[in-house]
């Protein structure tokens, strides 16, 4: 005999990073406390996204999936409750700036109607030419937005770069009277943010704060195009704290020697450990 006592939804979505309407993405992954944009200058709008705690920033989604058999039937996959357990942003030479985030989900509907489809005029992506900024062990300061200024740009040629965060998340919770559907994933652990980066081995750069277990600060910066007056469509990573914790180098022939780097996001006590700012040309509530 056989019944269905629990309904699980999981998924994952890839995506090119656009420069418009991604802060709703990012509330999610990170669990920022931004509802709305805040106005710059003009028509260029800032929306600022620091770690912060999960609980209510979910998402409903949509699939619109066409029946080979019917080829003008759409059917439409409704999915409710779905909240961000994991995400990846990477960058890599000659490649769009991507974004992908693992869902966790609390049930399908099938009866709900397909959603028209609207797009935004003037999207554009971020792309690996449009890093004007990627620095190490600079001075942050600030609280709820903050600023890196110094340090020393990275010389070593970088080929790629990957944040990744696990929110860890209890995806689990089931009882007695909820007809099979969990309740709200809550975080049961602690949410971890780690990177990794190819490129051309620097010693002083990588594998010596590697050895001395030195503590350093990261900026990462792409500007697109002119929004309004001298602003740019944006996107800033900077973290107060990361530390190194390995770097292979590896020699395997005549060719110029390159690094495996990877490294993990901590906590200074006193600064978020991670924040994305976006400026765009997105003005609406997130």
């Amino acid at each position: 005999r056989l019944v269905q006592s629990r309904k699980m939804v999981s998924g994952s979505l890839e995506m090119n990073h656009s420069t418009r309407i991604m802060g709703a993405f990012w509330k999610c992954a990170v669990g920022s406390t931004v509802t709305t944009p805040t106005l710059v200058l003009g028509s260029a709008y800032k929306q600022v996204h620091q770690t912060g705690d999960l609980i209510g920033k979910a998402l409903t989604i949509q699939v619109g999936r066409p029946e080979p058999v019917s080829p003008y039937t759409t059917r439409a996959h409704t999915y409710a409750g779905c909240k961000v357990t994991s995400w990846e942003f990477s960058v890599s030479d000659n490649e769009v700036a991507k974004l992908s985030m693992d869902f966790d989900g609390w049930d399908e509907a099938t009866a709900t109607a397909l959603a028209s489809a609207s797009y935004v005029a003037g999207a554009e992506e971020f792309n690996f030419s449009q890093v004007t900024s990627f620095s190490l062990g600079g001075t942050v300061t600030g609280t709820t937005e903050l600023a890196y200024s110094g340090g020393t740009a990275v010389a070593a040629v970088v080929k790629s770069l990957i944040f990744k965060g696990d929110n860890a998340l209890a995806t689990e919770r089931f009882g007695l009277g909820n007809a099979g559907i969990k309740k709200e994933q809550l975080e049961n652990g602690i949410p971890v943010i780690t990177g990794t980066l190819e490129a051309e081995y620097a010693q002083s750069e990588f594998y010596t704060p590697f050895k001395a277990n030195t503590a350093t600060s990261l900026l990462l910066r792409f500007e697109g195009s002119v929004i309004s007056g001298t602003d740019k469509n944006t996107l800033e990573f900077i973290s107060p704290q990361i530390r190194i914790k390995k770097v292979t180098p590896k020699v395997a022939g005549p060719d110029i020697v390159n690094a495996a780097v990877e490294f993990e996001i901590y906590s200074n006590d006193t600064q978020n450990p991670f924040q994305v700012k976006l400026i765009s040309a997105d003005s609406t509530a997130i």
